[in-house]
């Protein structure tokens, strides 16, 4: 059986090389815990085609050994940060034009990029989920409506809150801090990002006896 596919978006300007941000260390993490039964990558929410290509050029990959021969069975999850979450809507919407499947999408307080109206989940989406916070300057989208509830299942809406639950932001720099200090929290919460993994891990095979 091919790896599973869990395709990351960074958030705002942030590269896909800091891993001091929650969405990027996750793809790491991922690499360097499961080996090849996840092939885990992180792109800058601006490389939504080259993610694209990247997600064609695995299925070809794994057609021309046999071991995926239609597109139908291909095992992928996107997920995301701010605008990287914005993003996994874009490349999904690329994906069902070629009739590719998404086993599951991930949301982390996520802001729109324009003209991409990313609360509404293509119906190639087998499952979302959406993490958001309303506090502060910058915040999530409270909710994600399925284009076709037939075809897609909203897991859930998970509203938190950081009044009285801090998280440490280590390596982010001030202004980050100052100006958009809940939005960063969020993507460094340890609780989002082990119900993610623990998510994307639901969908690997169960291991042979």
């Amino acid at each position: 059986m091919p790896p599973l596919i869990v395709i990351g978006f960074a958030g705002g300007f942030i590269k896909r090389t800091s891993i001091v941000h929650g969405e990027v260390e996750l793809a790491h993490h991922l690499r360097e815990k499961y080996g090849s039964t996840i092939h885990a990558e992180i792109f800058e929410n601006h490389r939504g085609d080259d993610a694209y290509r990247e997600i064609l050029l695995l299925l070809k990959t794994a057609a021309s050994t046999s071991l995926v021969e239609d597109p139908q069975q291909a095992r992928i999850i996107l997920y995301g940060h701010s605008w990287g979450a914005s993003e996994t809507v874009a490349v999904a919407r690329k994906l069902e034009r070629d009739h590719i499947p998404v086993q599951l999408l991930i949301q982390v307080d996520g802001v729109r990029k324009r003209p991409t109206d990313d609360a509404i989940i293509p119906a190639n989406v087998v499952q979302a989920i959406n993490f958001y916070q309303t506090e502060g300057l910058l915040h999530g989208r409270p909710l994600l409506h399925a284009a076709n509830p037939n075809t897609t299942q909203i897991i859930d809406n998970i509203h938190l809150t950081y009044k009285d639950n801090d998280v440490p932001t280590p390596g982010y720099p001030w202004f980050a801090r100052t100006f958009t200090r809940r939005h960063i929290e969020i993507e460094n919460d340890p609780r989002v990002w082990s119900q993610v993994e623990a998510m994307i891990l639901s969908h690997l095979p169960p291991p042979t006896p």
